[in-house]
């Protein structure tokens, strides 16, 4: 009889570490989803945030083409005789004004 009552006691310990076991396991699993859910909305926002700095690094890009060509416009003798006149009112030898009336 003594037999039976300390394998009935095993038998019921080893239920209660396995419940106990299993416990911390779900525990464990239940803080590594939340974990993952918090680190997935991470990615998300760093995604998007990558997604918008793509787009300014293209309109710099674009913005930089323009300055290039600016650039090269500037340094033709067209512009800057265009300039002189409306800037400096550049007048060449021989040259009439007509000037509108206010």
């Amino acid at each position: 009889m003594a037999r039976k009552k300390v394998a009935y006691r095993k038998r019921s310990q080893n239920r209660f570490s396995m419940f106990l076991v299993s416990l911390v396991v779900v525990m464990i699993m239940v803080a590594v989803a939340i974990r993952s859910v918090g680190l997935q909305n991470k990615i998300d926002e760093k995604a998007a945030e990558l997604k918008q700095l793509e787009m300014l690094i293209a309109e710099e890009e674009k913005r930089a083409l323009e300055i290039e060509e600016f650039g090269k416009e500037v340094k033709t003798k067209g512009y800057i005789e265009n300039l002189a006149r409306e800037k400096l009112g550049l007048v060449y030898e021989g040259e009439i004004l007509f000037k509108e009336a206010k």
